[in-house]
C-alpha cells in the first residue's frame, strides 16, 4: 500500500475586502493603537520598586506600543516579513492623521466659550513638532527593527517563536528610546538653565521598557498567533 501525500494547509479564512480574516482584523486594531499611543503617552506610570533597578516609571502609552510589537510580530510569523513591513509602513496613515487633526482641534478650532478645559486639553494632547517629529523617526525605525530581527532569528518563521519575539522587543523598545528621547530633549534646558538629564532619562526608559517587554510579550505573541491561526480557519 503506497503512502498518503501530506495533505495542504488549509487555505485562511479570507474577510469580505478578500484578505485573511486576521491580516484585516490585526490591520485595523494596529491602526486604532498607533494613534492611542500617543494619548496614553501623557501619562507616566509608575511601576513600584524593583531590585537592582529601584523605581520605575514610563510612559503609558508603552502599553500600546507593545501591542504594537506583537502585532507586528504576529503578521510577520503568520504572512511573512514583507506584509509586516507593509502593516508598519501603513501605519504612519493614521499617525500622521491624528497629528494633523490633534494640532487643527487645538490651535485653530476655538473653545465654546462655556467650555473653560482648552489649556489642560491643549496641554495633555499637545506635542511640538520637534516631539511628533521624534515619535514618526522612532515608531518607523523601531517597528521595522523589530520585524526584521524576529523574522531573521532562528531561521524565521515556525521556531522558537516566543524567545525571537521577545529578543525582538527588547531590540526595539531600545532604539526606539534612544531615538526619540535624543531627537525630543536634545540640547533643551529646564526653567533653571541646566540642560535636561536625557542619559538619565533614557536608563529609566529602558530598563522599565524591558521589563515590560519581558513581561507582556511572551504570553501575547502566544495568544496573537493562536488568535490569528483561529480567525483563519487553521485550527
Amino acid at each position: 500500500m503506497q503512502d498518503q501525500p501530506p495533505a495542504a494547509p488549509a487555505s485562511p479564512t479570507l474577510s469580505t475586502s478578500g484578505i485573511p480574516t486576521a491580516l484585516f482584523a490585526f490591520s485595523l486594531l494596529y491602526g486604532g493603537l498607533v494613534v492611542l499611543a500617543g494619548v496614553l503617552g501623557t501619562k507616566i506610570a509608575a511601576l513600584g520598586h524593583w531590585p537592582l533597578l529601584g523605581d520605575l516609571a514610563v510612559e503609558s502609552g508603552i502599553f500600546a506600543f507593545l501591542l504594537l510589537v506583537v502585532m507586528a510580530s504576529a503578521v510577520a510569523e503568520l504572512y511573512g516579513q514583507d506584509v509586516a513591513n507593509r502593516l508598519v509602513r501603513f501605519g504612519f496613515v493614521p499617525l500622521i492623521v491624528s497629528m494633523l487633526l490633534l494640532t487643527f482641534v487645538i490651535n485653530v478650532v476655538p473653545p465654546a466659550p462655556f467650555w473653560g478645559d482648552q489649556e489642560a486639553y491643549a496641554r495633555l494632547l499637545g506635542q511640538g513638532a520637534r516631539m511628533q517629529f521624534a515619535g514618526l523617526i522612532s515608531y518607523g525605525t523601531s517597528q521595522t527593527l523589530n520585524v526584521y530581527v524576529f523574522s531573521r532569528l532562528a531561521g524565521g518563521r515556525g521556531k522558537l517563536l516566543i524567545l525571537r519575539a521577545w529578543i525582538a522587543s527588547l531590540l526595539s523598545q531600545m532604539v526606539d528610546t534612544l531615538i526619540f528621547i535624543t531627537i525630543s530633549f536634545a540640547g533643551v534646558k529646564d526653567t533653571a538653565g541646566v540642560p535636561l538629564p536625557i542619559t538619565e532619562i533614557m536608563t529609566g526608559q529602558i530598563a522599565s521598557k524591558l521589563l515590560l517587554s519581558t513581561i507582556m510579550v511572551p504570553p501575547l505573541i502566544w495568544a496573537f498567533v493562536k488568535l490569528g491561526q483561529w480567525l483563519d480557519g487553521n485550527r
